[in-house]
């Protein structure tokens, strides 16, 4: 590619209209919907003796996968359509996931073991007041901006200084894995006054519902669910675009896009801070649906899970990753429960494979598929 050819492709028209909207992006979007409807159909209307009955384990189960959903699709914007591999997108979901956690613990009012208004674990430590960074914790809306703004702060500022110094590759990713990993050490230390190793958990209610009823959770997996749509056609939007186009060329050429004019920060800091921001909503959707968060959702270990399931169904599709994370979840909760010994082998045979065999991952082998049905037709 040369500078002539980045400099045409960045100014050509995209599509607009209902191009941006291929047969895809509609058969995801339909896919997904139905299953927001299906589902809870199954759950709710469907009496539990039945066969079709589908049950909270299911609905909690679905709505948890779909949370990782949306954490590999992040991570395809970032990596596939712009070639910055991160190792540390486990912190802005385990940070949504505290933002949330942080209101659900207060929800629970004098309902905790201990009888107070503070969270049981600042009882059993002692504590006499709630820290200040529990402030606006009792607001539900304060609680939705903070989980934009806290995440989205923190990848700015680290976005900036990483982009400007023009830290790329293996470096890049290094870094990031490093900072999600000092996170976790400082969280789990008990004087952060967030609940140290054991977290948040016990949760009893959301805007005053109890957390633990079906409806409750239906309600919850329907939100999930329509956040991972509006996120999916988010994306569809973005990659299509001049801003998608000129993310492309960074991936491709990054000095020949300098060459044509253009300042890759901004691009770049632009797509990071909105990666970090999808993952946050993620992980707080995440929490009331599981139950608990703690400094594990920010190990090293966690990053590179979302980094494999976005590789396994495809980096620079969109829909791949979405894939990977049903594919590799399904198989992990089908796993531990036959053979929880053989769990972590089976994925790091299953990275392995796509690497060596399937660059392209699961979207790029249905592709071939679907190529040679057409040639032999």
């Amino acid at each position: 590619m040369n500078i002539a050819s980045v400099h045409r492709a960045l100014e050509t028209p995209g599509p607009v209209g209902p191009r941006l909207l291929g047969p895809h992006a509609r058969a995801v979007g339909v896919a997904l919907l139905a299953l927001c409807v299906v589902a809870p159909l199954l759950n709710l209307a469907v009496p539990p003796d039945s066969p079709w009955h589908l049950s909270d384990h299911w609905i909690t189960l679905l709505g948890k996968i779909m949370c990782y959903a949306i954490c590999a699709l992040a991570l395809d914007l970032i990596w596939g359509y712009t070639g910055i591999l991160s190792l540390g997108h486990g912190l802005f979901f385990a940070l949504g996931g505290y933002v949330m956690g942080m209101y659900l613990m207060r929800q629970i009012g004098t309902d905790g073991h201990y009888g107070s208004e503070l969270p049981d674990f600042m009882v059993f430590l002692d504590w006499k007041e709630l820290p200040w960074h529990w402030a606006l914790s009792h607001s539900f809306a304060a609680t939705l901006v903070l989980v934009v703004l806290v995440p989205g702060a923190l990848a700015w500022l680290f976005g900036f200084f990483a982009f400007r110094s023009r830290i790329q590759g293996v470096y890049f990713s290094i870094i990031t894995q490093a900072l999600t990993f000092a996170a976790m050490l400082l969280f789990y230390r008990n004087e952060t006054g967030l609940g140290g190793n054991n977290g948040f958990t016990d949760f009893k209610r959301i805007l005053g519902y109890p957390i633990a009823t079906s409806e409750t959770r239906v309600a919850l997996f329907v939100i999930t669910g329509l956040v991972l749509i509006g996120f999916y056609l988010l994306a569809r939007w973005l990659v299509a675009s001049k801003f998608g186009r000129v993310l492309q060329a960074i991936r491709d050429a990054e000095s020949r896009v300098m060459f044509c004019g253009y300042d890759p920060l901004p691009y770049k800091l632009a797509i990071w801070t909105l990666s970090a921001v999808m993952c946050s909503v993620a992980g707080a959707l995440y929490v009331p649906q599981v139950g608990i968060i703690n400094p594990r959702e920010m190990s090293p270990a966690a990053s590179i899970e979302i980094a494999v399931w976005t590789a396994v169904g495809g980096r620079g599709t969109l829909l791949g990753p979405i894939v990977g994370a049903f594919a590799v979840n399904g198989a992990k909760s089908w796993l531990t429960v036959v053979a929880p010994e053989v769990w972590l082998y089976a994925l790091g045979a299953l990275f392995v494979a796509v690497t060596l065999g399937m660059p392209q991952g699961l979207i790029g082998l249905w592709r071939r598929w679907r190529r040679g049905q057409e040639q032999t037709a």
